[in-house]
């Protein structure tokens, strides 16, 4: 495997020198002077974490990023107001050191520290450079920015649900929406001095808080976003505040962050270690797992054929972790199309899915069936499976002829896509709907993707006729409440990929969202999840499990693994490698 060469002696000399610029109106400019930082190396190597990573970040952007694998570098790329413990996953501080609610729960101001600067590595010099220090104004600039609706944020039309102001500048037609508009005194974001945020919502949401450690809400550079434009965040232009910095970003090769000495150690998430992130792009498990055997990564998940050899296998089988993630995979629809603009063909489809034979057969063993949406533990969710159809052939067949296809006579030819490795999925759908359907398995044509062009070919703004009709993707929480599984991604009010149109369901969200008291919302979701998958529902997907797996860790690699993550990113901070012991295992 390839890896970056790095000149390194012990001990390096990191000069951040103070850049004082012409800067927008309410940013706070730091004196002229020139800060030497010293990062003690005691071995040869520096300490680094070797993984491989199938699929290419979409966007380094916290306001454009929507997907896991985007997600996590920003995580550690951008702090925010609060973090997620990556242990106890409890709300805790972060740039905002405290924060208080008004008595009516709509407006929530935030003080912030002042010992953290934005700053800008060069990949030519293996050297960072301190801009200035981060800013309430640079939140208020973030958020704004967010609700712009010219840059088609998903999260943005997220946050466009709860802060004040912000849905009427993301709801304005992006030929209408103007700086002013986006920038001025709309969204009810403000800054009365560097150290406080104030921001005012729509309603007294109570799982607001649990939202403050989400991306699209981190403050962003004005002065490196005017400067470079799209290409702001590309290696060298990239102005960051947290544990790391981005060295190199080489599609289809790999990808290699490097950590801030300069930063505050208790922003890092944790005691680790990790001085080099080198993550290698490499799109086939076998592969993937093949290295791991030979040390060369410290971890791996572990393909389906060989997880019995790995919890038979008496070094292996002490290396491995079985973790449940709380992320719930599906077939999306597109509602813009046929055949599935027909509720009853989407009820068809979602009805032949066997979920504990897919679990079994194509998942390993690794999930658990699901037949609503929203996973136990979230606030509000309903039990686990009670809620919705399920497998039911009877009413599939059902459900296909009042669609007007009667043993799937006239059945259009369908494009289903999924995910690099998820091919599988798409196959054991086509089956089923020939062994139950009666469907011509000539009618689906399958097709893989990598990830982030996937993503690209389901967007909502991807013209109808170019979009799959049915497709695989997955959802992990962003915060603990039932509100972001049926409102965030189901909603017909945020700019996801389903293109659903509004119904009467879309109100008992709201009402859900506004209600205080923890037994009525319970109810509420009980409610909107039969909306969508009980009998009568409008399946705007149809869920199939809710992921675990098994990964495969270096005795050398240590960290939170089973608990970091669960909401955002993982945090890089929080690991540790024992560069000795990884070294000699490599001889």
């Amino acid at each position: 495997m390839s890896k970056k060469v790095f000149r390194m002696i012990p001990v390096v000399a990191v000069v951040l020198t103070m850049v004082v610029a012409l800067l927008p109106t309410g940013f706070a400019a730091a004196a002229d002077s020139e800060i030497t930082i010293t990062a003690q190396y005691r071995q040869d190597e520096p300490v680094t974490r070797d993984t491989a990573d199938s699929s290419e970040i979409s966007s380094l952007d916290p306001v454009l990023a929507s997907d896991t694998v985007s997600i996590t570098p920003i995580e550690n790329l951008f702090l925010g107001l609060t973090n997620y413990d990556p242990i106890t996953s409890a709300v805790t501080p972060e740039l905002a050191t405290t924060w208080e609610a008004s008595a009516d729960g709509l407006t929530w101001t935030f003080s912030l520290r002042t010992d953290v600067n934005w700053m800008k590595w060069d990949p030519a010099s293996d050297t960072a450079t301190v801009v200035r220090p981060v800013v309430a104004g640079d939140f208020v600039y973030g958020i704004k920015r967010a609700c712009d609706p010219r840059l088609g944020s998903y999260y943005g039309s997220i946050a466009a649900t709860v802060i004040a102001g912000c849905d009427v500048v993301n709801q304005t037609a992006s030929e209408s929406v103007t700086d002013d508009l986006v920038f001025g005194d709309t969204t009810k974001v403000s800054a009365p001095d560097d150290t406080t945020v104030v921001i005012e919502l729509q309603f007294a949401a109570g799982f607001f808080l649990s939202m403050t450690p989400m991306w699209m809400i981190r403050p962003v550079p004005q002065e490196g976003i005017e400067e470079f434009g799209d290409e702001w965040t590309a290696p060298g232009n990239i102005i960051t505040n947290g544990p790391y910095f981005v060295d190199e970003i080489t599609r289809g090769v790999r990808r290699v962050f490097m950590r801030n000495e300069a930063l505050p150690a208790d922003l890092f998430s944790g005691t680790g270690n990790i001085e080099v992130i080198n993550q290698t792009i490499i799109e086939d498990g076998g592969t993937t797992y093949a290295l791991f055997l030979d040390n060369q990564l410290d971890a791996t998940g572990v393909p389906t054929a060989e997880i019995q050899n790995v919890l038979n296998d008496p070094v292996l089988s002490q290396q491995v972790l079985q973790i449940f993630d709380l992320a719930v995979f599906y077939f999306g629809y597109a509602h813009d199309k046929a055949p599935f603009d027909n509720v009853n063909a989407r009820r068809a489809f979602s009805a032949i899915i066997d979920r504990a034979a897919f679990v079994e057969q194509i998942r390993g063993g690794r999930g658990v069936p699901m037949i609503h949406f929203t996973p136990p533990g979230m606030a509000g969710a309903p039990p686990i499976n009670e809620v919705g159809v399920g497998f039911n052939p009877e009413y599939a067949v059902a459900q296909l002829e009042t669609a007007g296809y009667p043993n799937c006579e006239g059945f259009p030819n369908i494009d289903l896509v999924a995910y690099t490795g998820a091919g599988t999925w798409v196959e054991f759908w086509a089956a089923a709907a020939e062994e139950y359907l009666g469907c011509d398995p000539a009618l689906f044509n399958t097709e893989q993707l990598e990830f982030s062009v996937l993503l690209e070919v389901v967007d909502s703004k991807t013209p109808t006729q170019d979009r799959p009709n049915a497709w695989t993707l997955g959802w992990g929480p962003d915060y603990g409440d039932a509100n972001n599984w049926v409102h965030d991604v189901l909603s017909c009010n945020v700019d996801y990929n389903f293109m659903r149109p509004c119904t009467e369901v879309d109100d008992l969200i709201d009402q859900a969202a506004r209600e205080s008291d923890p037994a009525v919302r319970e109810q509420l979701y009980a409610e909107v999840e039969e909306a969508f998958f009980g009998e009568e529902g409008e399946f705007p997907i149809a869920p199939i499990f809710l992921r675990s797996g098994f990964s495969l860790f270096k005795p050398w690699y240590t960290g939170p693994f089973e608990t970091d993550g669960l909401f955002g990113g993982a945090h890089w901070g929080a690991y540790s490698i024992d560069m000795a012991a990884k070294l000699a295992a490599r001889g």
